[in-house]
């Protein structure tokens, strides 16, 4: 059984936390609305009421999971919510959707998070050998178990205790009794954004979501930061390092005597592919990005074509870029069907093959007899392009270029990305010929890695580009290495 996806990668969840305000489930749901594309198989929202936290999850879309008297009926002034794609290891049931809440000594708490731990599987080892039980496969569930553990009462102590035995990518939200508490990993590897409405404080996974409920931006959490949101008469945030011990002071305040110092490898995919268009991450707008890599695609190239198409959503920024640096028109080539989210289950080939059909479909009055440029922002598994390439041939396409605004992925991703597996990914071990072959396009042409640094990097510094690279900066065996 599975989940027909118009792309051929997926990222596991989004996050959004509120607290202080009094319509906190509400603006969860628009939050998650919002964040709909970073998780569309399950969806959740946790509320605290005084010390009970109303948990409400389920399979699916939000509007799936969510009627407008569960929203309304889910009172309290803050609140957790995510949507996800299942990750590596999960059995993708609705036990494995988050907020996971739990009953701990320090109180009743909800735990979501954004990333894959790469030691989950040997912490829930050690965990369970010490009489630990787990009721889900996710690996977020390794967090309040450490937390139980850590000989804190104090919920912000007992994370930042437990925080540096996470490895790989995280960036997490608490609903605790008193508030909310927001962690990035020291790699930065997943963006984590706080802002503020109404002197209530939001965190969330990007921006476009604190667009959509009115807020205003603040600022990205750094790596290896996390914040203590308190829930009270004149709230306001106690920023930590999870880097290095804390000490308690009056006030339920912690200090750390050291700012953060931002040394990012964000994953260059949260730019090619993940993030909405209108989200800002470090300062730079997704969908500018998009069309610089465009442009960088068409200033390395010389292809005599008729017209330039993008595959909606993601590739369609940097189609736009290609086509005004080429000096080629753009047409809109490719149509998606908006109105089908989550698909039906097609356990045979010929009937996923009529699901992309479904969902996307060239027009054939604007390619027909042309030489036509697709533009696309990645290639993993290939199945995908080399459908849609065959698509526009029979929709009369006299030509078809293929353009990826990336390089060739050619590693598997431990950090969040559904790509888990060498072999399924069509890079490995072939040449971009053989690629070409593979996917039957007339031509075939990828930016590379100094493409990436010197359009991304400048502004937000090192990204994560291990799936291109190999170079991890985290490995599954936790041995440190680097980004570009």
């Amino acid at each position: 059984m599975g989940v027909l996806r118009l792309n051929e990668i997926t990222e596991e969840c989004g996050v959004f936390a509120v607290v202080g305000h009094p319509r906190a489930s509400q603006l969860c749901y628009y939050g998650l609305y919002a964040l709909q594309h970073r998780g569309q198989e399950s969806a959740g929202m946790a509320v605290r009421n005084g010390a009970r936290i109303q948990t409400k999850k389920g399979m699916g879309l939000v509007s799936d999971v969510f009627a407008r008297e569960d929203v309304m009926s889910m009172a309290g002034s803050s609140a957790l919510a995510h949507v996800r794609y299942s990750n590596v290891g999960d059995e993708g049931g609705v036990e494995d959707a988050q907020p996971i809440t739990v009953k701990m000594w320090q109180g009743q708490m909800s735990f979501a998070h954004n990333g894959n731990l790469v030691n989950a599987a040997k912490l829930r080892t050690g965990l369970e050998g010490d009489g630990s039980i787990f009721q889900t496969t996710s690996d977020c569930e390794v967090i309040p178990h450490l937390m139980s553990k850590s000989g804190s009462k104090d919920p912000v102590e007992a994370l930042v205790k437990c925080l540096p035995a996470l490895k790989g990518a995280y960036s997490l939200c608490v609903l605790t009794p008193n508030g909310i508490i927001a962690a990035k990993d020291p790699n930065g590897f997943r963006p984590l954004c706080l802002g503020r409405l109404d002197g209530a404080y939001i965190v969330c996974s990007e921006t476009c979501a604190l667009d959509a409920v009115g807020a205003t931006f603040i600022r990205e959490l750094d790596p290896g930061e996390a914040i203590f949101i308190e829930e009270a008469k004149n709230p306001g945030p106690v920023w930590l390092s999870a880097r290095e011990p804390v000490s308690y002071s009056v006030g339920n305040r912690f200090d750390c005597g050291k700012s953060v110092a931002r040394n990012s490898t964000l994953c260059v995919f949260e730019f090619i592919y993940f993030a909405r268009p209108d989200s800002d991450i470090y300062g730079l707008n997704v969908h500018a990005a998009r069309k610089a890599l465009g442009r960088r695609l068409a200033q390395k190239d010389c292809l005599p074509a008729d017209l330039v198409t993008g595959i909606p959503d993601s590739s369609l920024s940097a189609a736009t870029g290609y086509a005004e640096e080429a000096g080629i028109p753009y047409e809109m080539g490719i149509v998606k069907n908006r109105y089908i989210g989550r698909t039906f289950i097609a356990p045979r080939q010929s009937m996923r093959e009529l699901g992309v059909k479904i969902k996307i479909n060239p027009l054939q009055r604007v390619v027909s007899g042309k030489r036509v440029v697709m533009v696309d922002d990645s290639i993993v598994r290939g199945t995908t392009s080399k459908y849609i390439v065959s698509l526009l041939r029979a929709a009369g396409a006299r030509e078809v270029h293929v353009r990826i605004s990336c390089p060739p992925y050619r590693f598997p991703c431990y950090y969040g990305i559904d790509t888990s597996s060498k072999g399924e990914l069509i890079a490995i071990g072939k040449t971009e010929e053989q690629i070409r072959q593979a996917i039957g396009a007339d031509s075939i042409a990828f930016l590379d890695v100094k493409d990436l640094e010197e359009v991304l990097g400048r502004q937000v510094g090192n990204l994560c580009a291990a799936c291109f690279t190999g170079n991890y900066p985290v490995k599954p065996d936790d041995t440190p290495g680097a980004g570009f």
